[in-house]
């Protein structure tokens, strides 16, 4: 891929490579403004790179014959024209994708949209609904590819619930699901495969299992002050954690090292327990706190 986009002097992406495999569920997480959705829609043929190319399928987007038919995309659900009916929306959608006038019915049933609602206007659901009726239009053409930003916003537990259980059938079946969210919580109960972005550039991919085993090092000290004073002159990237510790993106000993040069006194010093995705997230980015489901 090597995407790379810019916006007058400021690179918004830059050199961004990764890829999906069929029957994997892949999360793409970073802090707000790092270039997920930039990437989103350059990956669907909405936004021109500045260099570099994606394919799906093998092929770019505007090179699909029926794009609708290989790759389903829910990048804003408020694009939605709110003037028309939640069945009009996929009625339209299905004529354009040329799939039969059975399909509305079955996709409205299959995202948990209630009959009453089905004649609503758009602009009179909720966003939760919307959501729904937008996962629903992406699914029309029955596709290979999901690519979905932010799918769970707006839904309620039991929502949450139902779209991860959709996802995981989707991807069991071979389908191949790019998405992104800031729930980090949820990304971690749902996804295989993770993508980190941050400024612009991927700073991690691989399986999630893989990422999160031994995420750096967990550290304390009587200055903490010192401690990340001695981290940042090292050039060593740290968060800090709910609890005062440190999460750092070094081993244990470059850690240590680091507090004897400097004169800090630690009170802890161990790897980090796997399985925290939010502390591998700040030691990756750096980035500002994402919100983490309940």
């Amino acid at each position: 891929m090597s995407l790379t986009k810019r916006f007058g002097s400021a690179t918004a992406v830059a050199d961004v490579s990764f890829r999906c495999e069929p029957g994997t569920l892949t999360g793409f997480v970073g802090p707000n403004g790092a270039g997920k959705s930039t990437t989103l829609r350059m990956i669907c043929g909405l936004a021109r790179p500045d260099s570099g190319t994606s394919q799906i399928d093998g092929v770019p987007f505007a090179e699909l014959r029926n794009p609708m038919r290989t790759v389903g995309a829910l990048l804003e659900a408020t694009a939605l024209h709110p003037g028309r009916s939640g069945l009009a929306t996929l009625k339209r959608a299905c004529s354009l994708a040329d799939m039969p006038d059975e399909r509305p019915e079955e996709l409205l049933r299959l995202v948990g949209l209630e009959p009453a609602a089905w004649t609503r206007r758009v602009g009179d659901y909720s966003l939760g609904m919307r959501q729904r009726l937008g996962i629903a239009q992406a699914l029309v053409g029955d596709p290979r590819i999901l690519i979905l930003d932010e799918p769970a916003n707006g839904l309620d537990p039991e929502g949450i619930r139902w779209m991860r259980s959709l996802l995981r059938d989707f991807a069991d079946r071979g389908g191949t699901v790019l998405l992104s969210s800031h729930l980090l919580a949820e990304v971690q109960a749902t996804v295989d495969r993770l993508v980190v972005i941050g400024g612009g550039r991927i700073v991690a991919s691989g399986g999630l299992d893989e990422l999160l085993q031994g995420s750096g090092t967990l550290v304390r000290a009587h200055d903490m002050p010192a401690l990340e004073g001695a981290l940042r002159t090292a050039g060593t990237g740290f968060a800090r954690r709910e609890d005062g510790a440190l999460s750092v993106d070094a081993g244990a000993e470059d850690v240590g090292l680091i507090a004897l040069r400097a004169g800090v006194a630690l009170t802890e010093l161990r790897e980090a327990d796997g399985g925290d995705l939010e502390d591998l997230f700040f030691t990756l980015t750096g980035g500002e706190p994402l919100k983490v489901a309940a």
